[in-house]
């Protein structure tokens, strides 16, 4: 398999681009860690809520347990304070709902914000970068045949792929030319599509 073409300038400019495909994927993935860790600290209101919440309970629990111990008024003297347990319940719910919204959020936001740009480069440069790859492979293996029927065939893939004034520049009639078998029109298409990939003659 070959991942960069001959041609130094075109090699450079595809290095290039592979190095800014890799930065802008590292760069998405850190600001996507960044902003759970940013998320995952809103999580501490909630943990404290609900360790609130459980520690008054606790105590208006033990308290409502020893107003039951006082003689006649004790059902009548534990009631408040067994009410307001439930005050404390409530707010440990409250706070462990928060916690779960904090990590729904840590998981959501992040792999947005990460998604939605590698998917954009998942859409540009990786069908680009595949397609040449494929490409310069798919001529690499035209190195088995005889030297005129690999000429015609990448003149062939040129009158598909190059654009119609280089195509003009080669030959009048590019097409009738191929057709005709003129050696030095195929000649000339084939080394057409070998400079659009960067590639050398073989």
């Amino acid at each position: 398999m070959k991942l960069y073409a001959d041609n130094p300038v075109r090699m450079f400019l595809q290095i290039a681009a592979d190095l800014l495909a890799l930065a802008w994927v590292y760069l998405w993935i850190r600001a996507a860690l960044s902003l759970r860790e940013t998320v995952l600290a809103l999580n501490r209101p909630g943990e404290l809520m609900a360790s609130t919440g459980e520690g008054f309970t606790e105590h208006m629990d033990s308290a409502a347990e020893q107003a039951l111990k006082v003689p006649l008024a004790g059902e009548a003297l534990s009631t408040p304070f067994t009410n307001m347990s439930g005050t404390g319940e409530s707010l440990s719910a409250a706070g462990a709902s928060l916690q779960e919204s904090v990590a729904s959020l840590a998981l959501a936001l992040p792999l947005l914000t990460a998604a939605l740009p590698l998917l954009l480069l998942a859409a540009t440069w990786l069908p680009a970068r595949a397609r040449w790859v494929r490409q310069a492979a798919s001529t690499r293996r035209l190195r088995g045949l005889t030297p005129e029927a690999r000429s015609r065939l990448l003149a062939l893939r040129a009158l598909s792929s190059v654009s119609p004034s280089r195509l003009a520049g080669a030959h009048e009639d590019p097409a009738g030319a191929w057709r005709s078998d003129d050696r030095e029109a195929v000649h000339a298409l084939a080394s057409l599509e070998l400079r659009r990939l960067g590639l050398r003659g073989f």
